[in-house]
């Protein structure tokens, strides 16, 4: 149970939210997320380690960049049952359009401004 409270923890900012949402698509490099949805690197990286911490995302380290993912072959099952949801909830809210459009146009800054 106490995993459960830590993943609805999780789930329960809106920043965390676009940040599942946008990382359904791919795996996205910090600066990619903070472009994406214009906000700080401290921030960023606090929420994402939240999402981390409960089991939503995962990390790869290459060199100093930070690249961040959902991994649904080994989440659990409550994860593979929440993020499909979340995205499908989440699909038409602007703020969410909007992060997508950004993310478009992100590009990776350099490396010693990339690192979480």
């Amino acid at each position: 149970m106490d995993d459960l409270i830590k993943i609805f923890k999780a789930l329960s900012d809106k920043t965390r939210l676009r940040m599942i949402k946008i990382l359904q698509k791919k795996e996205l490099c910090v600066c990619e997320i903070i472009q994406a949805l214009s906000i700080s690197q401290t921030r960023a990286s606090r929420n994402l380690n939240i999402l981390k911490q409960a089991g939503l995302v995962k990390d790869r380290r290459q060199g100093l960049w930070a690249h961040y993912y959902i991994d649904n072959d080994k989440a659990g099952i409550c994860q593979k049952a929440l993020i499909p949801l979340v995205g499908k909830i989440l699909c038409n809210e602007k703020v969410v359009l909007e992060d997508e459009k950004k993310l478009s146009k992100a590009v990776k800054f350099d490396r010693s401004s990339c690192k979480k």
